[in-house]
């Protein structure tokens, strides 16, 4: 170990951060002046990575869950030479740069996950862990090792306090998941002051009640950290926890160990202090140690060696394994087809619920793409997702496809995201329509990093019924349209929801939701013979009537049946009903097609079973939405159904009022 080298490094960090802090005047410099040491042993010592390919399927990845602390992570990608320059350090925190306040994936490169949610980073490092076992699992032979890494992730005391990492990190210690290293920066500060103020339990003892191995040296003993990993990768059967005391803003001359070091520049002055305590040229700005670029570019040979052995041994591997190989870029390439799909033949009056349909899809599906793996926040037999054809995954059966979450909704949704952005998988996760509130904050980070993952929520209404309010979502449905980026479907019947699905596989840059019924719904025939093409436009047309109708009836989900049916008591009056399964994908359309469907000046009356938040735009008023407005209760469906309005005959009412 080069010492000097390494300190020079370290120095190099806490320079750098703090002048990009400064100059951007804005940026949390406790962490990287706080963790500097144990950055270079990482970058310097322990990581393997290639430089110039950020993207290498064998690399370590780095998460730094601390996103606040973003200033470290860019420092070391520029010091190490893999993705960012000084320019770009300059730039940060600036419009369009690739340096960020908080960590993006797919905008800088060398960034894995993006975070500053404070715990995101480290449930998607747990999901990340699974995609490796299950790749292992999959493509490794006895000769060829071709996935064989580590993961390392750097979390701070708000992290830890943080729900979604409690959920996470017990499932990657029943899981067994022993290439996970988390390095716990405790420095025992948050924004209001001491952790004394809210957080004082043992969180080493936490985490070996997860079944986790734990250790503990000083942030600053560069050789000791290097010896904890060591040990910790000894143990591979357990997912480690190295807890490192620290001292947030190390180095500062006068804030060191202060609350006030965490979230705000250091100031001109505080600055020039620092530069002469740590031996920084005063007048130099964004300074680097000659040292560790010197260190850096002979490491970088190294590791380039290591980056062509490695694609060597890769394509041994797929010479001797062509089956496999093939099988690799299929899961790899961001196109999908599904032309082998033998999907279910649901016919016109079959009766299903859209959850029992979805079920049937996945499972076809699941048949052809080896890539399609996931579960279930412990509801499998309620959302139809076990996938029993293809096991269980554990580190004991890698090659299984079923995931268990147990009760972790929050967990799920980080975990589906690591998956995603490690690669090589199409992940899909299922709960109660009414609990995706408990990983809604996973949600909108995969709409923000544009993932292609698949959210099944089921037991979409208050047609839950017998469960009451707590289990009847009225007003999720329209929380979750107004996430930027994300798809979501609402089928109405059996045949929707197989389109559903082929829709969200075929997307690749952005997450679906398919919001499934409880009940039985009938499969309608449907009025549009090229309705398949146009269910892509958001809405399409079900029930038609000879020339310019009086009313349209738009709906989605289960009260596109009751349109029909309402419809059907309106015998001889001019009434199309519309469904529309996805509403802002309709509200994107052309001004002609939406005229298709809805002409000017006919009135139009909407049915969903939920608030009405959003089908204003749609409806001729207010008062042409049947909806909810309010929560539902506890009753037989059907009861309700009845109390709330949703009858044939009290949507046909609605409907025939202008028509006389």
């Amino acid at each position: 170990m080069n010492i000097t080298a390494l300190q020079g490094i370290a120095k190099s960090v806490r320079a750098l951060s703090i002048d990009a802090i400064q100059k951007a005047n804005s940026g949390h410099p406790g962490l990287p002046l706080g963790a500097a040491e144990l950055g270079a042993v990482l970058f310097g010592e322990t990581l393997s990575y290639a430089p110039g390919d950020t993207l290498w399927p064998n690399r370590d990845r780095f998460v730094l869950s601390a996103g606040h602390g973003s200033a470290l992570l860019y420092s070391l990608l520029f010091l190490s030479g893999q993705a960012l320059s000084l320019e770009d350090l300059k730039k940060f925190r600036q419009l369009d740069s690739l340096t960020p306040g908080h960590p993006e994936y797919g905008r800088t490169p060398g960034v894995e996950t993006t975070t500053g949610p404070l715990g995101a980073g480290l449930s998607s490092l747990v999901g990340m862990a699974i995609a490796q076992e299950m790749l292992a699992g999959r493509f490794n032979t006895p000769e060829h090792k071709i996935i064989d890494h580590w993961l390392f992730a750097l979390a701070g005391d708000g992290c830890l306090m943080e729900g979604v990492a409690s959920e996470a990190s017990s499932l990657a210690g029943h899981l067994g998941l022993g290439k996970i290293i988390v390095f716990y920066d405790s420095n025992r500060i948050t924004i209001e002051g001491s952790t004394e103020l809210a957080f004082t339990e043992d969180v080493p003892a936490r985490y070996r009640a997860y079944g986790w191995q734990t250790l503990e040296g000083d942030a600053y003993d560069m050789p000791g950290i290097a010896a904890l990993i060591q040990e910790a990768k000894r143990d591979t059967r357990r997912p480690a926890l190295i807890k490192l005391n620290s001292l947030i803003g190390k180095g500062a001359a006068t804030l060191e160990g202060s609350h006030k070091v965490h979230g705000s520049p250091l100031g001109e002055a505080e600055i020039r202090a620092t530069r002469k305590k740590l031996g920084i040229p005063e007048d130099q700005e964004f300074f680097v140690d000659p040292l560790a670029l010197e260190y850096f570019a002979q490491r970088n040979k190294l590791l380039s060696e290591r980056h062509e052995s490695w694609k060597a041994l890769f394509e041994a591997w797929s010479r001797a394994n062509p089956e496999l190989r093939k099988e690799w870029d299929q899961r790899f390439s961001p196109a999908i087809s599904l032309e082998t799909v033998a999907f279910p033949d649901f016919k016109t009056g079959d009766s299903l619920a859209t959850r029992t349909a979805g079920g049937k899809v996945l499972t076809a599906l699941a048949e052809k793409l080896p890539q399609l793996t996931g579960g279930s926040a412990d509801l499998a037999p309620s959302n139809n997702t076990a996938l029993p054809a293809f096991g269980d995954f554990s580190v004991k059966n890698p090659m299984g496809r079923t995931l268990h979450f147990g009760i972790r909704e929050h967990a799920m949704g980080g975990i589906m995201n690591g998956m995603a952005v490690y690669g090589g998988f199409r992940v899909f996760g299922a709960t109660f329509l009414v609990f995706s509130d408990y990983l809604r904050p996973a949600i909108r980070l995969a709409a923000l990093m544009k993932l292609p993952v698949i959210y099944i929520f089921t037991h979409d209404s208050f047609y839950v019924g017998e469960d009451g309010p707590t289990h009847e979502p009225v007003e999720t449905l329209a929380s979750l349209r107004v996430i930027p980026g994300l798809r979501v479907f609402r089928p109405g019947d059996a045949q929707e929801t197989a389109e559903a699905w082929k829709m969200a596989l075929e997307w690749g840059d952005a997450p679906s939701v398919l919001a499934l019924t409880r009940q039985n719904l009938e499969v309608y025939e449907k009025a549009d013979p090229d309705w398949k093409a146009n269910f892509r436009r958001g809405a399409y047309l079900v029930r038609d009537c000879s020339g310019t109708p009086d009313v349209v009836a738009a709906a989605s989900g289960s009260e596109v049946n009751l349109a029909l049916k309402a419809a059907e008591e309106l015998k001889g009056r001019k009434v199309r009903v519309v469904s529309v399964p996805n509403r802002e994908l309709f509200y994107a359309q052309p001004e002609a097609y939406r005229k298709k469907l809805f002409p000017p000046g006919v009135r139009v009356v909407v049915a969903e079973a939920g608030v009405a938040s959003g089908w204003e735009a749609l409806a001729s008023s207010p008062g042409d939405i049947l909806c909810m407005k309010g929560f539902g209760d506890s009753a037989p469906a059907e009861k309700l159904a009845e109390v709330f309005g949703f009858t044939p005959g009290n949507l046909a009412k609605l409907i025939g009022e202008d028509l006389g």
